[in-house]
């Protein structure tokens, strides 16, 4: 099977900073902002898009995971922390990659259950071969690939590298 590395390590921290830089801009106005990483790849990347957050603005940022099983999402959702902390908040939903949307869709579902006062997406990488209609309102790359593509993202020691297999 052929990989060809669609981004670097170097690349990845780049779009990384340039996610951190959309969130805080777009949420400008908001007084926290719950940055909600998909387990595992999502969750990794939300941590170093809160880390970077943390180094640019001084707003408030609370990591939160989110279990869901990606080969089933209709089973149950948790998240670490409790309703309260995020309802009427801002929440960015954090995943490596958006493929066909089913993952996302419903991470979105289960937020939508509370009030909240913005929901947000955010993909490391965009394949463009969505099944559902959701979309990464902030992404590292948007990639038009064939349904035969498929995109691993890597993380070994925190470096975290993306291939087109």
């Amino acid at each position: 099977m052929d990989k060809n590395k669609i981004l670097d390590y170097h690349l990845v921290k780049k779009k990384i900073r340039r996610i951190s830089l959309q969130i805080i801009e777009s949420n400008s106005i908001d007084d926290e902002i719950i940055i909600a990483g998909i387990e595992n790849n999502g969750y990794i990347i939300a941590k170093k898009i809160c880390n970077e957050i943390k180094k640019i603005s001084d707003k408030k940022i609370q990591l939160c995971s989110v279990k869901i099983d990606k080969k089933n999402p209709r089973k149950e959702i948790t998240v670490s922390l409790v309703e309260e902390q995020y309802e009427n908040k801002s929440v960015v939903i954090v995943d490596d990659v958006l493929n066909s949307g089913s993952t996302l869709m419903y991470a979105v579902k289960y937020f939508l259950d509370t009030k909240l006062n913005k929901l947000k997406t955010a993909v490391l990488v965009d394949r463009n071969h969505k099944k559902y209609p959701i979309k990464a309102d902030y992404k590292g790359l948007s990639l038009s690939t064939s349904i035969q593509n498929h995109v691993e993202v890597s993380i070994n020691d925190n470096e975290i590298n993306a291939y087109l297999v």
